[in-house]
């Protein structure tokens, strides 16, 4: 794969030195990153510039290391940076990237992190596969493949035999979605390099993503890959693991409990108000909302209303409710004066599952619209942003719908997450024990899989993901008109990683 960015142009050594003075002249805080290596602060003291024998010679230092490079060209500065290309030892070439910490210089602080472990992963991968030629070592951003400059990839290469390579980082929000650009630069990979054969993917991930990535693996197509799973360390690290050793789901399906049959009179004056929903949890408090929107809670016998800020609510609060509902009908609204008002936009995947809740058989005619479940079974972790229902349709099948307002490549897998834990619990046939669906006979079939969301928000990603997926996980794609927030329009159901058709978009 190419670099990105400009190429440092070749500059007289005078030149490069007057350039490079006067850019830390101006600078309040310089720093200095070598790819691979700590920020190193530059003050007058420990740092010098000098021509020697024709060629500009940059050395800094601290206590603990002492760098010395030819500087043999540069690239034009922008505000807050400098880029020098260098040669080291051997001729080879390389890069110092000068910035002033006061101007944008917490993106180079990442940018140095995200270089400091790709070294890192470059290391790993020569001790893990020895005899392998490393063809690409990359931790910049692809954009145009869906390829994050946070997860460095690699291709390993031995003879006409390959193996792509992908590692989180310790700062990850989620190291799991190692697994999703994995998959994305093996796809990749087999259509660039028609010569060699990518036969595996080796994932380096983080010990806190390593269960969640082992567990997806195994619901992997096992035809589409060999895989490898390394777990890094905080000291450096990594030790191989079989993904088969992570057999326990961390999962628990609490007892569901129902709401009160009476509400008290301010409870009931609020849910009577046209366009409040009330919505049970399975802890058998009442949510009240305003298209997705929660505003008031019902847990036990307190009633807490307030967008931000909850407090309890009593009868002289009626005036305050009133005006909160009316204010929420207004401005979170498919009409609405401001759609750019954060209320508006806030929570699209709730009031998403506002609409669906309305309309679950405009989603899939052979759904029950009663009972629906959210969050159920609870997942602790990250924030997924996606929302999860549970129904089951005329004939006791479950059916795990996954719901998302905007494009995320991570939807399949985290998706697949969820539909792991309702089977899992099916399976043990918790759902009825738990007192879910009640006076229902659950077929113990595999549940369904739905991916719901705007037909135009897919990530383009999504059929390649899907395509990873064993064949006997049942998932569909419900794709909906752009108008979603006026009214539910499929404009197209399809099967598995299948291309959606034209007809009704």
């Amino acid at each position: 794969m190419p670099a990105s960015g400009p190429v440092p142009r070749k500059a007289a050594p005078d030149t490069i030195l007057e350039v490079t003075r006067a850019f830390l002249t101006s600078s309040r805080s310089p720093m200095l990153i070598e790819p691979g290596e700590e920020p190193l602060p530059l003050t007058a003291e420990n740092f010098s510039l000098q021509v020697r024998q024709g060629c500009l010679v940059f050395e800094a230092w601290d206590r603990h290391r002492m760098i010395v490079r030819r500087v043999v060209g540069l690239q034009a500065g922008s505000r807050g940076r400098l880029e020098l290309a260098v040669e080291r030892f051997g001729k080879r070439q390389g890069t110092l990237v000068l910035f002033d910490a006061e101007r944008g210089g917490a993106s180079e602080t990442r940018r140095g992190r995200r270089l400091m472990f790709r070294e890192r992963f470059r290391r790993s991968l020569r001790r893990n596969f020895p005899g392998w030629r490393l063809a690409n070592v990359s931790a910049e951003a692809d954009l145009e493949n869906s390829l994050s400059g946070m997860f460095p990839r690699a291709l390993l290469v031995r003879g006409t035999t390959g193996w792509a390579a992908v590692a989180s980082p310790p700062e990850a929000a989620d190291p799991a979605a190692v697994l999703t650009f994995g998959l994305i630069w093996l796809d990749y990979l087999r259509r660039r390099e028609r010569r060699i054969h990518v036969e595996g993917l080796a994932l380096f991930v983080a010990e806190e993503g390593a269960a969640t990535t082992c567990l997806r693996l195994r619901c992997l197509d096992p035809h589409l890959a060999r895989f490898a799973v390394f777990v890094l360390s905080p000291e450096g690290f990594e030790q191989q693991v079989d993904p088969r050793d992570f057999g326990n789901l961390e999962t628990e399906l609490q007892p569901c409990a129902r709401p009160p049959e009476v509400l008290d009179p301010l409870a009931r004056r609020l849910q009577s108000l046209a366009p409040v929903e009330t919505v049970a949890a399975a802890d058998g408090s009442l949510s009240f909302r305003v298209r997705g929107l929660e505003f008031a809670r019902l847990a036990g016998e307190v009633l807490e209303f307030g967008l931000s800020a909850r407090r309890a609510a009593s009868v002289a609060d009626w005036p305050e409710l009133e005006g909160l509902v009316r204010e929420l009908d207004q401005l979170r609204s498919p009409d609405a004066a401001d759609p750019n008002h954060r209320l508006f936009r806030q929570r699209p995947e709730a009031w998403l599952e506002s609409q669906v809740r309305r309309s679950l058989r405009t989603i899939d005619p052979l759904l029950e619209p009663e009972p629906v479940y959210s969050h159920v079974p609870a997942r602790a972790g990250v924030d997924r942003g996606i929302i999860d229902l549970l129904a089951a349709d005329y004939a006791g099948r479950l059916a795990v719908i996954e719901l998302k307002a905007t494009a995320d490549p991570h939807l399949p897998l985290q998706a697949l997450d969820y539909w792991m834990r309702v089977a899992w619990h099916l399976e043990r046939d918790e759902f009825r024990a738990r007192g879910y669906f009640p006076g229902r006979n659950l077929s113990p079939q595999a549940p369904r899989l739905l991916l719901v969301a705007p037909a135009l928000e897919f990530h383009p990603t999504s059929e390649l993901l899907l395509r990873a997926l064993a064949p006997e996980i049942p998932v569909e794609r419900v794709g909906l008109a752009a108008d979603w927030r006026r009214r539910l329009h499929v404009v197209f159901r399809v099967a598995g990683a299948a291309r959606p058709g034209l007809a009704g978009a």
